[in-house]
C-alpha cells in the first residue's frame, strides 16, 4: 500500500473541521499509519516550502502555518497520493470543485484547509520530514478486504 502525507492546516484547527476532514479520508478507505499534533516553526516551513521561499507571499504563509498547531498524518491506501490529491481539490478553494475538501470547506487560496503530497517521491520526503520511523505504523485494518478486491491488495 502506498503512503501519502497530509497536513491539517491551522484553518482546519481554528474552524473545528478536523473530525470532518479525517472522516472523509477514512470513509474513502484510506487508513491512518501515523498522526500527531505539532507546532510548526519557521525552520521546518522553510524546508517544507523551499520552492516558495522567494515568493512575496512566503512571510504570510509562514505566519498562517504557525497560527496554531497543525495535525500531520501519514495515510495509507492503494494509489494514496493520487486519491488524496483528488479528494483535496484545487489549491485555491474558490476554484475547487464541490465535493472536494477544499471545495466544501474553504474560500481561500492560502487558508486552504489541507496540504497533501503531490507525488509518491515527495510523500516519502515529507513523511520523513515530519515523522520519526517509529511513529509510522504498519498494520492491516480488518476492513481491508471490504475496501479492495483481492487482486488489488499488495
Amino acid at each position: 500500500m502506498e503512503q501519502t502525507f497530509v497536513i491539517l492546516k491551522p484553518s482546519t484547527i481554528q474552524r473545528g473541521l478536523v473530525g470532518q476532514v479525517i472522516d472523509r479520508f477514512q470513509r474513502k478507505g484510506l487508513f491512518i499509519a501515523g498522526i500527531k499534533m505539532m507546532q510548526l516553526d519557521e525552520k521546518i516551513l522553510r524546508e517544507h516550502y523551499a520552492h516558495l521561499v522567494e515568493r512575496p507571499f512566503f512571510p504570510t504563509l509562514v505566519k498562517s502555518m504557525m497560527a496554531t498547531p497543525v495535525i500531520v498524518m501519514c495515510l495509507k491506501g492503494k494509489d494514496a497520493v493520487e486519491v488524496v490529491r483528488a479528494m483535496t481539490g484545487a489549491t485555491n478553494c474558490r476554484k475547487a470543485a464541490p465535493g472536494t475538501i477544499r471545495g466544501d470547506f474553504g474560500m481561500s487560496g492560502q487558508e486552504n484547509i489541507v496540504h497533501a503530497s503531490d507525488s509518491v517521491e515527495n510523500a516519502v520526503i515529507e513523511i520523513n520530514r515530519f515523522f520519526r520511523p517509529e511513529e509510522i505504523f504498519d498494520y492491516t485494518p480488518l476492513t481491508l478486504r471490504a475496501i479492495y478486491a483481492p487482486d488489488e491488495l499488495d
